[in-house]
């Protein structure tokens, strides 16, 4: 007892607990089934610095016995392995988040409340971003976290349509106890095929107008090892957080090795390799050998269209198959192929990476070989999210050009005055 009081006395706050942690910038975010501990073992080496965990049930991990040993493991938070970690809960109910969390607490840099999850299961099970217009409860969530655990609490948010609304959001968050506050710059509506750009520009915004000590990560539009810094710029953010761009390629993450490629769009053939080795030294977290199968399919994902043999390897994989089975009829094929690859005369010419000109989002999209990891352009009817994008924004500059345009042709008051008097 006096062992948690004086933990809860010498609890940091959010600029302390940045401190203590390194002050990291590159942050892999809570996924479901998908930031486990093997990937984010696997995106330490790549460069992270910080890891989410996925998004626990926080009512079942404190009521049931199974989820709570599938989902975490001895090693998850070890101090040598998986560290520095936040721990994120969805919840609705303080009694089982607190109860959920504090069973976490010693294994953990801070437990992170999940309020921007915008699936149809979030929706059912009443959490994530359907809470968002619930502030008391809210509040109630944090508060219970902020005044009870011996580490900090955090909250990662999604945006409301208008600017003022969400800044008063992101200041309640902040009042109601969370140290750290992840920003994802995009609608609850905006998921699957309507995910779009997120809005930098409200993530500024939010960051211009909270108070200048608040730790502020930014989440979203990281497609390159560039987009990092870039998005750290523009937002004047303390650090950024990908999900779906770290999960096809962990090379996003290198950004001290920039013009190296096989260290940013590493080879697929070494990351199944490495991936593959990281999950033999986690055989004991249930958590990533679930999530193995997915993993696979999105670092192979290019590599994969033009070798659907490997891919129906990899499909017809399930819960029985041993990490023999993964090693012969995956890993080793998939690394043979490569090598063929490579024994190309021509491979140097072939193995390039061309930087288009810059686009109106602010980066610019980049040609890689199939043979590497690379961000994936969800389609919609046929056409990529890189190309939606691009043609969404030429129609909104279009569009705001003409009414520049409507507007100077308007005639003048004194104009108006000298016709109406014509007209008399």
């Amino acid at each position: 007892m006096l062992t948690t009081v004086l933990k809860m006395a010498s609890k940091l706050n959010g600029r302390e607990l940045f401190e203590k942690i390194g002050k990291p910038t590159k942050i892999v975010a809570p996924m479901v089934d998908q930031s486990e501990l093997a990937w984010r073992v696997l995106s330490r080496q790549y460069g992270a610095t910080l890891c989410y965990t996925p998004m626990f049930h926080a009512k079942l991990f404190a009521t049931s016995e199974k989820y709570r040993k599938d989902m975490w493991c001895e090693l998850d938070g070890d101090s040598d392995l998986d560290r520095p970690l936040v721990v994120q809960f969805c919840a609705n109910d303080p009694e089982y988040l607190l109860a959920a969390a504090k069973l976490v607490q010693d294994k953990c840099d801070a437990v992170d409340l999940n309020l921007g999850c915008p699936q149809g299961i979030a929706r059912k099970g009443h959490y994530g971003s359907f809470l968002m217009e619930e502030w008391d409860l809210i509040r109630k969530l944090i508060r219970t976290l902020h005044d009870n655990l011996t580490v900090p609490v955090t909250a990662k948010i999604r945006v409301f349509p208008e600017r003022e609304k969400t800044l008063e959001y992101a200041k309640m968050v902040l009042d109601a106890g969370a140290q750290f506050l992840t920003v994802h710059g995009r609608l609850r509506e905006q998921k699957g095929q309507k995910t779009g750009l997120a809005d930098w520009d409200i993530i500024k915004y939010l960051r211009e107008n909270l108070p200048t000590d608040t730790v502020f990560f930014a989440n979203g539009n990281i497609l390159y090892p560039e987009d990092i810094s870039r998005c750290m710029e523009h937002i004047n953010a303390d650090a950024v957080m990908s999900a779906e761009g770290n999960l096809y390629n962990p090379g996003v993450f290198n950004t001290d090795y920039i013009d190296d490629k096989d260290k940013t769009f590493p080879k697929v053939d070494k990351i199944a390799r490495e991936y593959f080795e990281v999950i033999k030294k986690c055989n004991g977290s249930h958590a990533s050998r679930i999530a193995m199968k997915s993993h696979m399919f999105k670092i192979l994902r290019p590599f994969l269209h033009h070798h659907t043999d490997i891919r129906s390897q990899i499909a017809s994989m399930n819960a029985k198959s041993t990490l023999d089975d993964w090693e012969e009829k995956v890993i080793k094929p998939v690394e043979k192929v490569v090598t063929e690859i490579y024994a190309d005369p021509s491979i140097q010419e072939k193995d390039t990476i061309v930087t288009g000109s810059q686009e109106l989002w602010g980066g610019a999209y980049k040609t890689i070989p199939y043979w590497r990891c690379q961000p994936y352009f969800r389609p919609v009817n046929g056409v990529t999210g890189d190309k939606r994008v691009t043609e969404n924004l030429k129609e909104k500059v279009a569009g705001l050009d003409n009414s520049k345009k409507r507007k100077a042709d308007q005639p003048s008051s004194e104009e108006s005055k000298i016709k109406e008097t014509k007209l008399e």
